[in-house]
């Protein structure tokens, strides 16, 4: 069994996050349980995650959503004249994401991190949301 690239781990990341935001009720554990036990790839087909991707998707997706009110104020801090209320789902998930990443995730370099948020925000965001992911983060970085 293949292990996924760091990159598609992480999209599967950002997925856990962004839908958590719709299922606060839910116990986090469950919730990612339920993600990973019916993981599949871009055209749908189901994928069986090797051992440490499984564990790397469901250890990470935890620390993110048990750290977001955290997270949040530190994105709040740095988006100036925003809210996290205020910001787009796609993007404040990508934004929870790429912040612990910046922060408290040590074998990410913090370069890698901040193009790989960009390039979520291409894929999921706005039209604008490439620039003002990558802005805030810089901010994060310094």
């Amino acid at each position: 069994m293949a292990s996924l690239m760091r990159s598609a781990l992480r999209e599967h990341i950002f997925k856990i996050v962004f839908s958590y935001e719709f299922r606060k009720d839910d116990s986090s554990d469950d919730y990612i349980s339920l993600y990973v036990d019916n993981i599949t790839d871009e055209s749908d087909i189901p994928l069986t995650l090797n051992n440490e991707d499984d564990l790397y998707i469901r250890e990470k997706s935890k620390k993110i959503i048990n750290m977001i009110p955290d997270i949040d104020e530190i994105i709040s801090r740095n988006a100036t004249g925003w809210s996290s209320s205020r910001i787009g789902k796609a993007e404040l998930a990508i934004l929870r994401l790429s912040v612990y990443e910046v922060l408290y995730d040590d074998y990410i370099p913090k370069s890698v991190a901040i193009n790989e948020a960009v390039e979520l925000a291409k894929k999921y965001g706005e039209e604008a949301a490439p620039g003002f992911i990558n802005g805030i983060l810089s901010a994060v970085a310094l």
